[in-house]
């Protein structure tokens, strides 16, 4: 989701100069199928390439798609892809006093600590799996570090966070998001799968992800993946605990607190994803990387403080 706020006019102006177009808004919505390349789109709405150049150019500008060079019969040929599902605009300024810092970092996908595996498994760059599949022992190979898809059918993946906070902060939230889905053969969207995520060892709740996607290519996905009958894309998820509650997309989901977790008594938070052995809906998952899915981003931790 793009967050757009009257407190960053600038980027709003450009976001919003760029949707005023009826032509930039066909682009966007063609972009909805799929990749599509600049001779396509101009076919597709009728226009001269050029003009069809012209818009994309201000719609790149706005980070609302990406281009992409790849090969073609004549050279090559630059192909779009649309960067966000969602926008939300924040038209109001808070009025509290209180002026919250932010924390922010990503974990590659492949950056693991630890891990429990079970087949079908297996890790993926853009282009192809780069180990042997259902052979959990590769999981600890060190080209895991270029992974852009792992996926398993039981157990978890591990990851450290380090914690860069001022020494006396008090914490509001913490926020983590990735780009998930089930896990089966090839794909199926109805294939339930019950994936939790721990904070410091801490079950904070649940989300039961209703399959796994693959009835149209990722927009990041590589041509190669794309033509495979696999998993192309996740749903973007966002587990955020404050100091009430545990919510996931902004819907209650425990009463775990920010109090609960212990953050500042490490250097470190612990962040665990996986499948409990006891879940009633055992159907895997595939953790997506920033350059493979829908949604450009690896595990993003976000810690308000003050």
């Amino acid at each position: 989701m793009l967050e757009l706020s009257i407190i960053n006019p600038e980027k709003l102006r450009i976001v919003a100069h760029a949707l005023s177009s009826e032509v930039r808004l066909k682009i966007v919505e063609l972009l909805n199928k799929g990749n599509v390349n600049i001779n396509q789109l101009a076919e597709r709405l009728d226009i001269p390439v050029s003009t069809a150049a012209s818009h994309i150019k201000v719609l790149e500008e706005a980070e609302l798609i990406q281009t992409e060079l790849r090969p073609a019969s004549r050279g090559a040929m630059k192909v779009c892809t649309r960067n966000f599902d969602d926008i939300h605009i924040k038209l109001n300024v808070p009025l509290s006093k209180d002026k919250y810092e932010h924390y922010e970092l990503e974990m590659p996908i492949g950056q693991y600590t630890d891990f429990l595996v079970s087949p079908t498994c297996g890790i993926a760059d853009r282009e192809s799996a780069i180990i042997p599949e259902d052979e959990p022992v590769h999981f600890y190979n060190p080209v895991r570090s270029k992974a852009q898809l792992i996926w398993t059918r039981k157990g978890y993946f591990d990851y450290k966070f380090p914690l860069v906070i001022p020494h006396g902060a008090k914490i509001k939230a913490v926020e983590f998001s990735a780009e998930i889905c089930s896990e089966a053969p090839n794909y199926d969207h109805n294939w339930p799968s019950d994936i939790t995520v721990w904070l410091n060892g801490i079950d904070i709740g649940t989300w039961t992800s209703p399959g796994d996607y693959g009835d149209r290519p990722g927009k990041l996905n590589s041509k190669a993946w794309i033509e495979s009958t696999s998993t192309q894309y996740g749903s973007l998820k966002t587990w955020k605990v404050t100091e009430e509650k545990v919510t996931i997309d902004d819907v209650f989901l425990s009463d775990i607190t920010i109090q609960d977790l212990g953050i500042l008594d490490r250097e470190y938070l612990s962040f665990r994803i996986g499948i409990k052995e006891d879940a009633v809906h055992k159907g895997g998952m595939n953790l997506f990387g920033s350059e493979f899915g829908d949604h450009p981003q690896d595990i993003k931790l976000k810690i308000s403080f003050y």
